[in-house]
């Protein structure tokens, strides 16, 4: 997941997805780029499980996948109260202590 993430094009694409489904070639008119490189980003977002396509005739759509970050962000979350802590002890290591006479 991290991976699809890094890269700005597929990020751009799921802030567009967020707002509904489009299909390629609603998702390509931002970009100037070939189609064939446009759907390599949109194939690496749909690997990771953050989008998924359908298609009726010859119009492919993709969507978001509502829960697709979940797990990426509680990863994150489990990362931050550890590091947290070991800020606020550093914090606590840094800061002058002010009760002590001179």
């Amino acid at each position: 997941m991290f991976h699809a993430l890094s890269d700005p094009t597929r990020r751009a694409l799921i802030e567009r997805l967020v707002l509904g489904p489009a299909s390629v070639s609603e998702l390509a008119r931002p970009f100037e780029m070939a189609m064939p490189s446009l759907l390599q980003h949109l194939t690496v977002l749909e690997r990771a499980g953050i989008v998924t396509s359908s298609k009726v005739g010859r119009v492919r759509t993709f969507q978001f996948a509502v829960d697709a970050l979940s797990p990426g962000a509680d990863w994150i979350g489990r990362q931050r109260l550890p590091a947290e802590r070991r800020l606020d002890r550093l914090g606590d290591f840094l800061t002058p202590d002010n009760t002590k006479e001179n």
